[in-house]
């Protein structure tokens, strides 16, 4: 296998075990298992939950005052092994970067800076444990990890444009006014990032169930909301944040957040798409802006559904997973909007390498 096949190869297995992690992690948070081992790296002190349940002192004594749980526990650490093999992964890209950087197959400077940020998800990964779910942690944690999604993402669509196959064929057709279209399409996922941070806010704040009811609000269109005291980043230590602490009105202001601000961004995307599919460009950018719309619509099915239905585990982590492909989407129109960079020179001893 030549060396930007098994980089494409690396790259692309590399994104979508983050895109599983990404969803694991909505998994165990949603199923209240994100203190299903309440040390840090390991649990009650032991590599596997099965080595927990076996010590005796363990159960008689339980970390914090903690009961092992052992299906919990399963899922806290199977999200762990799926972060740490994905870790090795990102390693593997950095390290492919540094070693090749002559033949300039993964951008060396890309791929350090992608793997700096998988070390500080690791850091806010063990803080999400060891401050009890601390909402800002855990929000943070959310963003960084879509944030590595992205990075990997657009790692895969670069090295599959500009090394062969269908992103290698220009996506823009010369002579295309498209200035504004790109323009929308950053607008749209700046926009998307921010409902994305609502969405992360509002379940780690667990405001979900704020609002049982859609379109209104507690049967009312503007229920009393606290939104002072919704977005106040910084939490004292030492408190489980489990189950949530906000008074009532609070969420309910988290929850009118996150509502309007799909609004927004369902305005945002639709208008992004459709700039895009009234322009001049070839089909792979045509094929991005109809994704945007699908991923649109089927995350928004999964959000009204998700509340007429009362919250159960399985839509509330396909919300997530809609999230995540929603963002893959906008990235890839993104994408496409550009022309493909150019291709280096590769040195003749690489060719057959």
């Amino acid at each position: 296998m030549s060396r930007p096949a098994l980089a494409r190869l690396i790259a692309l297995a590399a994104c979508l075990l983050c895109f599983g992690v990404v969803v694991m992690g909505a998994y165990v948070r949603q199923s209240n298992a994100g203190l299903g081992c309440p040390d840090w790296p390991g649990c009650y002190g032991h590599l596997t939950p099965a080595g927990a349940a076996a010590d005796q002192a363990t159960a008689i004594a339980p970390l914090d005052g903690r009961p092992l749980q052992l299906g919990k526990a399963w899922r806290e650490m199977a999200h762990r092994y799926a972060a740490g093999t994905l870790g090795f992964l990102i390693v593997c890209l950095t390290a492919m970067g540094i070693v090749w950087r002559r033949e300039r197959i993964v951008p060396a400077g890309y791929a350090i800076a992608l793997l700096g940020i998988v070390v500080v998800q690791a850091a806010l990964g063990m803080l999400t444990v060891t401050w009890q779910l601390d909402p800002s942690i855990v929000t943070l944690h959310l963003l960084f990890g879509l944030t590595t999604l992205a990075l990997l993402w657009w790692l895969v669509l670069t090295l599959w444009r500009g090394r062969g196959g269908v992103w290698a064929r220009p996506s823009v057709r010369p002579g295309a006014g498209l200035t504004r279209a790109r323009t929308l399409a950053l607008l749209g996922l700046v926009v998307l990032a921010v409902q994305i941070f609502l969405g992360g806010w509002t379940s780690s704040h667990y405001a979900a169930i704020a609002c049982p009811d859609f379109p209104t609000c507690q049967g009312q269109w503007w229920p009393h909301a606290d939104f002072r005291s919704a977005f106040v980043l910084w939490h004292r230590l030492g408190v489980d944040y489990e189950g949530g602490l906000l008074s009532n009105p609070a969420r309910v202001a988290i929850h009118l957040s996150h509502r309007i601000g799909a609004l927004v961004t369902t305005i945002a995307l639709v208008v992004a798409a459709v700039a895009a599919l009234r322009r001049d460009v070839s089909g792979t950018a045509r094929l991005a802006a109809r994704l945007v719309l699908a991923a649109l619509l089927l995350q928004l099915v999964i959000g009204v559904s998700m509340v007429l239905r009362g919250f159960p585990l399985w839509l509330a982590t396909a919300h997530n997973a809609g999230a995540a492909l929603l963002l893959l989407a906008i990235l890839a129109l993104n994408r496409t909007l550009w022309p493909p960079p150019p291709v280096p020179p590769r040195p003749v001893n690489a060719v057959n390498a």
